[in-house]
């Protein structure tokens, strides 16, 4: 199997290489493709080293699997190519979530979108996808009417420039130096918290990042009559996105039988004893795949409603490790046809 990783230098691009590796992937020959900069740069990839290569007609013949992490521009222009050539894409940008002939798809949550896959299968947002996790097992045993989200996201999420933002931006707070002006963010995101993540679309009062959690919970989960209403903070945490979660269920449901419900469920680890400080914590997620929830308990003002604290890794789960985990699925079910040419 030829596996193609493009946009191989970024932030999730090489999460990805790394998650390949630890997962023993069964690719014979990973070719690394970035932007026209990275050309010829070397990637460690264990026990061999990767050029970057550009991508071209040429560059992107005879691949199997295509993992994107390089932007929906590049998505929108490049994705169709490389189906074309014969590849099934699996395509971490926005730019195909929410077209109707496109799954989007969690491993743990809805395995069976991919089996009608036209050549591309789309990631979901990192905040979407690790709160669907969480969700899943909740909604199939009582269903969910409501859900009122807001994320604390950190600032990997929007990639390796506001990592950067943040650790200068800190050192002169510790230092008492000039703060650097903010670069990435509209305000400085060291010490502070902005109720912004993403971008506001016009004659909208909510963001991209909000109205994803929103469009893409509901195709995810196959229940588009759930009501949500979400707010998206950026926090200055290097990595892993928190969640407070707020779930209406149309059944009742105690926190002792959601917990049991939730430690059953594959991807996630429940770490819910409060009074003893054990619950979930970006530190602790970063680097772990699955999904920690912790902080279970009823919403007093509500008899369906139960409050969950959601954290997990978005760089891995949140992004790279689904994306292999889903060309592993595309693998074992038979869904990619090696040199066969499809329409996008």
């Amino acid at each position: 199997m030829r596996v193609a990783v493009v946009g191989a230098t970024g932030a999730v691009g090489s999460t990805m290489l790394g998650v390949m590796r630890e997962r023993s992937f069964p690719a014979d020959e990973v070719v690394a493709f970035a932007s026209e900069r990275s050309v010829g740069r070397t990637i460690d990839f264990g026990d061999r080293d990767l050029e970057v290569r550009a991508l071209s007609e040429d560059s992107i013949q005879g691949f199997d699997v295509a993992l994107f992490s390089a932007g929906r521009t590049t998505s929108g222009e490049w994705a169709p190519r490389f189906v074309e050539a014969g590849a099934v894409v699996v395509d971490n940008s926005s730019r195909w979530r929410m077209e109707d002939d496109v799954p989007l798809v969690v491993a743990e949550v809805n395995p069976h979108a991919l089996d009608r896959q036209k050549g591309i299968v789309a990631n979901p947002n990192c905040s979407t996808m690790q709160m669907v996790v969480a969700l899943k097992p909740i909604l199939d045993a009582v269903g969910i009417e409501r859900l009122v989200v807001t994320t604390l996201q950190s600032v990997s999420g929007t990639g390796q420039r506001a990592v950067e933002e943040l650790h200068d931006q800190t050192r002169a707070l510790i230092e008492a130096d000039e703060m650097p002006a903010p670069q990435v963010f509209p305000h400085q995101i060291a010490g502070n918290v902005l109720p912004q993540a993403g971008n506001f679309p016009a004659d909208s009062d909510y963001t991209d990042e909000e109205l994803k959690l929103v469009n893409e919970s509901r195709k995810i989960l196959e229940a588009p009559d759930i009501g949500v209403s979400a707010t998206c903070t950026r926090v200055p945490v290097y990595t892993s996105h928190s969640e407070s979660v707020n779930v209406q269920t149309r059944d009742p449901l105690s926190p002792e039988e959601c917990r049991e419900l939730l430690a059953g469920f594959p991807g996630i680890t429940v770490l819910d004893d409060p009074a003893d400080g054990v619950y979930p914590l970006a530190i602790d997620a970063a680097g772990r795949d699955d999904v920690l929830v912790g902080r279970i308990r009823r919403d007093p003002s509500h008899e369906r409603c139960l409050n969950l604290w959601i954290v997990s890794d978005n760089l891995r789960k949140g992004a790279a490790t689904n994306a292999v985990q889903l060309a592993e699925l595309l693998q074992s079910r038979g869904l990619l046809r090696t040199g066969t040419k499809r329409a996008a």
